[in-house]
C-alpha cells in the first residue's frame, strides 16, 4: 500500500512539474514574439540576427503588390486595434494608437510657406486666406477705418505616409540548431517597420522606426484576415499564398544587418560605413552557411 501511494505522489510531482514546464515556456513564447519557440534544453547553437528586407526588390515585390502593401496591412491592423505596437524589439514598451499614427505621419512644412509675393502683401506664415487684410487708414484722421482682426495661427497639416513609400522592414530572429532534430531553424521574433531616410517628408538623414511586432501577433492578424494579408503570386493567380506563409516559407530577401555582439552595434558601425556593413553582411551569411555545413562534418 505504501508503495502504491509512494508512486502515486511521484507520479502527480511529475505531472506537476511539467505543467509548469509548460507554462513557464508558454509564458516565455509570449513575451519574445516567438511563434513556434524551441525548448532551451533542445538548442545546441543560437545567434540572434537582424536582417533589412527591401520591399522594392523583385523578390519581395509579391508583399508589396498595389493595394495589399504589407506595411498598410500592419498600420490598418493597428488602427482596427487588432495588433498592439513596441517601441523597439526589447518588446519592454507599448505605443498607443495615435503614437503609431504620428510616427507614420509627417507635417507638410511646405503648404504654409509663403511666397515672396505674399509676404509683400503683408501676410504673416500663421495668416490663412480667411484672415482679413489689416484696414487702410483714413486720410484725415490717420487712424484705422476699422481694426484688423489678430491673425490666427495654422497648424501645419499631418500627412500619413503612403503605404508605398514604407518599404523597410527589419527581421529580428534566433538561428538555432535544435539537437532533437538535427537541423536549423529561423525563429522570427520581431518585425520592425520604418520610414525610410529617404521618403518624403523624413528630414532625418537615417530610417525612423514606426513600430516593432511581435512576429506571433502577425501571424494570428495575417490568418485573420487572408483577403487583404496576401503575397501575390505573379505566375498563378489560383496561387497566392497568405503573409504568414510567405515568412514560414522564407519568400523574401534580405540582408544581414546585425550580428549579435557584446556592444550591440550594427556590421556598418563595427566596419566603418554602408558599403563596408553590406561586405560585412554577406560574409556573416557565409560565415553562417559554413558553421552549419561544419555541423554535418565531425
Amino acid at each position: 500500500m505504501n508503495k502504491f501511494l509512494s508512486f502515486a505522489a511521484l507520479a502527480a510531482g511529475l505531472t506537476l512539474s511539467v505543467a509548469a514546464s509548460a507554462q513557464e515556456q508558454a509564458t516565455t513564447a509570449s513575451s519574445n514574439g516567438s511563434y513556434r519557440p524551441i525548448p532551451n534544453s533542445d538548442i545546441m547553437f543560437r545567434k540572434t540576427i537582424w536582417r533589412m528586407i527591401d520591399l522594392r526588390e523583385k523578390q519581395n515585390k509579391p508583399m508589396f503588390s498595389s493595394g495589399r502593401e504589407i506595411s498598410q496591412v500592419i498600420l490598418d491592423a493597428v488602427r482596427r486595434g487588432e495588433l498592439q505596437a513596441y517601441k523597439d524589439d526589447s518588446l519592454a514598451r507599448t505605443l498607443t494608437r495615435e503614437e503609431v499614427a504620428a510616427n507614420s505621419s509627417y507635417t507638410d512644412q511646405t503648404s504654409v510657406s509663403l511666397s515672396d509675393e505674399e509676404r509683400a502683401a503683408g501676410l504673416d506664415a500663421g495668416d490663412s486666406w480667411d484672415t482679413p487684410a489689416p484696414a487702410a487708414r483714413n486720410g484725415r484722421n490717420g487712424r484705422n477705418a476699422r481694426a484688423a482682426t489678430p491673425p490666427k495661427p495654422v497648424a501645419p497639416p499631418s500627412n500619413a505616409y503612403r503605404a508605398k513609400d514604407l518599404y523597410q522592414i527589419e527581421l529580428k530572429e534566433d538561428m538555432i540548431f535544435d539537437k532533437k532534430r538535427s537541423r536549423m531553424y529561423h525563429d522570427i521574433k520581431t518585425l520592425t517597420l520604418f520610414v525610410p531616410a529617404g521618403a518624403p517628408g523624413n528630414e532625418k538623414p537615417y530610417d525612423v522606426a514606426i513600430g516593432t511586432f511581435k512576429y506571433s501577433d502577425l501571424v494570428r492578424m495575417f490568418r485573420n484576415n487572408p483577403d487583404k494579408a496576401i503575397w501575390f503570386n505573379p505566375q498563378n493567380d489560383a496561387q497566392h499564398k497568405n503573409l504568414a506563409d510567405a515568412f514560414e516559407l522564407w519568400l523574401f530577401n534580405s540582408y544581414i544587418v546585425k550580428v549579435s555582439n557584446p556592444n550591440n552595434a550594427r556590421l556598418s558601425d563595427v566596419y566603418g560605413g554602408e558599403r563596408e556593413g553590406i561586405l560585412a553582411s554577406q560574409q556573416a551569411a557565409t560565415d553562417l552557411i559554413e558553421y552549419e555545413y561544419n555541423l554535418w562534418s565531425f
